[in-house]
């Protein structure tokens, strides 16, 4: 008997659909820059390729297992839920493709021209021919299919041209028709993978003021027969398709493998998972689109989308900027922080206070900074640091290494599991363990997703700790678009509960005591716990209460409970929700005193930070976890007091410029309709990333002028 549906929570599956609608938003909307609404476009079949090679794999593989999942999915069987994620997304990508049209009409506009294989004129046939002979057709895998014994694999990753060939009648074929017995045509089939070397998006030379490109796809739609010319065929098509596979790791259990040899092999392994969703151009042939479902086993199971011309959507977010600056958001230099010098010693200024560093709207450069003069500083002799995701020529590791070199202690914790990071991360470990620094691969059962940093300097005959500790990815090439909060402290309390996480990592049977972090997964729920029942009795009281929270995604049951329970009490709670919200705001006698909004504009919102009211003395803190069961209860993540009463103060005053956003601000809601939140009539407009850039600037000249 199926439970009946759990009407205080929103679907997390559904929540996170109605996420990635917002990001379709941003490519529909007209105030946004044409070629940032491409990378939209692309940002958002990015996003649903992963969520259905995480979550829709992991509803799948509920479903294929008989098992009954309706208490897990809040009472929904697996075999609706998908269903009905397969119906959203495939209106979403309709949707996609209308936007995608509209955009391109919009740059025609501007003179920027995409155009097919039918549209080449005179003048570019010679270059595309060239183009192709050249780079495209070395690189290019062409597979025949019909005599294969088994069907190839084909990978996520890339995207393929189904081919058709209708062949000649041979003469024998011919009589047969003479005799009036009726002859089947013979058909071939293949692939041919869209080479990911080449840049997806050829530009044209250019034709006066117009500028035109095509795609590669067309490009080698426009070479069949050059492709295909020893066989004597009368027709050939070609349509795109596409395959998403369960990214799910399985571990080996071999006990004589080290760790990243497991991770490893299991990344290798990923590439045969189960497919789980196939998209397909809906103009194809009935019989070839028949063709590669059986060929490929895809059934009722999975997510079958017809969809456009073109998929793997998600290169437009590398669509070329044609030197068309003005079709582009006009990029902010990041502001420096006041009395955090990039010139002089950056540890001296932290021995002396804390300092915050916003990003992208500060520079991240500090935190580089940090690492190379602990690198070279003599006096220096351990950095500790965890790291998760990391940017392709990472200036990190170049860092950490150079530490080595000179003689420093250097311990890296590295999750090796940071899903689609894991090759990435080994390759990184292995130069790591070359130059002689000590690795930690992580704690057996759980993801290390805490963001922290701990090196050991000796002054005046005593070590003094130096460290900071994040909302996000120590990564360079991120902190260009997410926004992160990271504080520099050398706060030796603090740091000295920092360094026992790292003893953690290295001894895990035994669980230490915290005196000012929250550490998950042994304290951070029943931490929360107090802190919200707190302000639950300061309201009962008669006491001033208020929660304000702002983070990636809320979808813990018990979590969001609790935030109920202080609604009730007449708690005023504010949620800045930019992911998955599962609570649902403003219902009478539930949720009545909660408000939720979700910013979506040019920069990711991925802080985390929570604050407590606490009758007038609002206590603060930053955090690398999610309200998400995961983070709570399943990963080690560490959330950080912020005692300097400047810094509390800028994180409250920054909370509040980002509630205000009334521009890129979408209200949460039971319906997942992702209504933007309606301006008062006198109410000026108030674009809440820009208008946190100008805080901080604004800061600087009022400093200045003091000065």
């Amino acid at each position: 008997m199926i439970k009946a549906i759990d009407y205080r929570y929103i679907d997390r599956e559904k929540s996170w659909l109605s996420f990635n609608a917002r990001v379709l938003q941003e490519a529909a909307d007209p105030t946004v820059p044409l070629l940032d609404r491409l990378r939209f476009l692309g940002i958002f079949s990015n996003n649903l390729d992963e969520f259905f090679r995480v979550r829709f794999a992991a509803i799948r593989r509920l479903a294929l297992s008989g098992q009954a999942a309706e208490k897990v999915l809040g009472g929904i069987s697996a075999q609706q839920l998908l269903k009905e994620i397969t119906e959203i997304v495939i209106k979403q990508q309709s949707e996609s493709l209308r936007i995608l049209g509209v955009i391109e009409k919009e740059l025609e506009k501007e003179g920027v021209y995409i155009i097919n294989e039918k549209e080449i004129s005179k003048d570019q046939e010679n270059f595309i021919h060239d183009f192709y002979i050249q780079k495209v057709s070395p690189a290019l895998v062409t597979i025949i299919l019909n005599d294969l014994a088994e069907f190839p694999l084909l990978k996520d990753t890339s995207g393929y041209l189904a081919i058709k060939m209708v062949m000649k009648s041979t003469e024998e074929q011919k009589s047969s028709f003479l005799g009036f017995k009726k002859s089947k045509k013979d058909i071939r089939y293949a692939v041919i993978e869209i080479p990911k070397t080449i840049n997806r998006f050829v530009v044209l030379p250019s034709n006066g003021e117009r500028q035109h490109i095509i795609l590669l796809d067309d490009v080698i739609r426009y070479n069949l027969q050059n492709i295909f010319n020893i066989f004597d065929y009368e027709s050939i098509s070609a349509h795109m398709i596409k395959i998403t596979r369960d990214a799910q790791l399985e571990m080996d259990s071999d006990i004589s493998k080290s760790f990243a040899e497991k991770i490893s092999e299991s990344v290798r392994d990923r590439r045969i998972g189960e497919p789980v969703r196939f998209v397909y151009d809906q103009s194809i042939d009935k019989d070839t689109l028949k063709f590669f479902l059986e060929k490929m086993d895809i059934d009722a199971t999975d997510s079958i989308i017809p969809g456009g011309r073109y998929h793997n959507r998600r290169d437009y977010m590398d669509f070329p900027n044609l030197g068309r600056y003005d079709l582009l958001y006009q990029p902010k230099t990041p502001l420096p922080v006041d009395g955090l010098g990039l010139e002089g010693s950056i540890l001296q200024k932290i021995s002396e206070k804390d300092y915050l560093v916003n990003a992208p709207y500060q520079s991240f450069a500090y935190l580089i900074k940090f690492l190379r003069e602990a690198a070279l500083d003599p006096k220096v002799v351990s950095i500790k640091i965890t790291l998760y995701r990391l940017a392709k020529n990472s200036q990190i590791i170049s860092s950490l290494i150079n530490a080595a070199k000179n003689g420093k202690k250097v311990t890296v914790q590295i999750e090796l599991q940071a899903r689609f990071d894991e090759a990435s991360n080994i390759s990184y470990a292995e130069q790591m363990q070359t130059e002689g620094i000590n690795l930690i691969f992580g704690v057996k059962g759980l993801k290390v997703h805490s963001k922290i940093c701990v090196i050991d300097r000796i002054e005046d005959k005593k070590i003094k700790r130096y460290g900071f500790i994040s909302t996000g990815n120590f990564n360079e090439s991120t902190a260009r678009v997410y926004t992160d909060v990271t504080l520099f402290t050398s706060h030796q309390q603090i740091l000295k509960d920092a360094d026992k996480v790292f003893d953690f990592f290295e001894v895990n049977y035994r669980v230490h005591r915290y005196k000012h972090l929250i550490v998950s997964p042994h304290y951070t729920r029943n931490k929360l716990y107090k802190l919200i029942d707190r302000e639950i009795m300061h309201s009962l009281s008669g006491k001033s209460t208020y929660i304000n929270l702002k983070m990636n995604s809320l979808s813990d049951p018990r979590m969001i409970d609790k935030l109920y329970d202080a609604s009730r009490a007449g708690v005023k709670i504010k949620l800045i929700i930019r992911g998955i919200c599962c609570l649902i705001p403003g219902v009478k006698g539930m949720s009545e005193n909660i408000e939720a909004i979700s910013i979506v504009d040019n920069f990711l919102e991925h802080s985390r930070i929570f604050i407590f009211g606490n009758n007038g003395n609002p206590e603060v803190y930053i955090s690398s976890a999610d309200f998400m069961t995961r983070n709570i209860d399943a990963r080690v993540e560490v959330t950080c007091p912020i005692y300097d009463e400047r810094i509390k103060q800028e994180l409250l005053e920054s909370f509040e410029v980002g509630w205000k956003g009334n521009v890129k601000a979408r209200l949460h809601s039971e319906k997942l309709d992702n209504k933007y939140r309606v301006r008062d009539e006198n109410e000026r407009i108030f674009r809440a990333q820009l208008e946190t850039y100008n805080y901080y600037r604004n800061q600087l000249e009022v400093i200045t002028e003091k000065l």
